[in-house]
């Protein structure tokens, strides 16, 4: 595609300091007429690595991600280290993540609790149970109190996160299983 001086100078504007969003995203590929490669059987549209993710057609893709106002994409390091709020106090910082290496879903967030709670210890959140992240105060709000996360499962590094463990981590916060 030859693009001409004029075309490039009406281009949407770039804001180099603002996180990647799926709307200016959308801008972009409708202005230049581009292929999305956010749809299609595969993460990377038609194309099969890294692996599948979407199964929307492209018209509906698009729709929704843009009626469901402005997902920035951040880095997972970027959070490494925000603080976690429960609903009645601090309790940790995250840590690190687990994700399924088959789908790239973000499975858990690993909360270290050793500033917070004498020894300290790491127990595991599933994101659906974030309230919301701020970006600008470095912290996470979850839906959980102090107490439950005090007394959680310990999760063990050195030990698979396999199906019964996740039984007793979603019995003991009660909630909903995902699977």
């Amino acid at each position: 595609m030859l693009l001409s001086k004029k075309k490039i100078e009406q281009a949407p504007d770039l804001d180099e300091n603002a996180p990647v969003s799926r709307q200016y995203e959308i801008k972009y590929h409708v202005y230049y007429g581009w292929p999305t490669y956010w749809v299609g059987p595969d993460v990377w549209g038609l194309s099969n690595n890294p692996g599948p993710l979407f199964s929307e057609t492209k018209k509906e893709s698009v729709k929704v991600e843009s009626e469901n106002g402005d997902p920035h994409l951040r880095s997972a390091t970027e959070v490494i280290g925000y603080h976690i709020h429960a609903r009645d106090g601090d309790i940790g910082h995250v840590e690190d993540f687990i994700v399924e290496d088959h789908n790239w879903t973000v499975r858990y967030i690993i909360i270290d609790t050793r500033n917070w709670l004498p020894g300290g210890r790491k127990v595991l959140v599933s994101p659906t149970w974030i309230d919301s992240v701020d970006w600008l105060e470095n912290n996470v709000k979850v839906d959980l109190t102090v107490e439950q996360i005090r007394k959680a499962p310990e999760y063990d590094p050195a030990a698979p996160v396999n199906r019964a463990y996740e039984v007793k981590l979603y019995d003991f916060y009660g909630r909903p299983k995902y699977w």
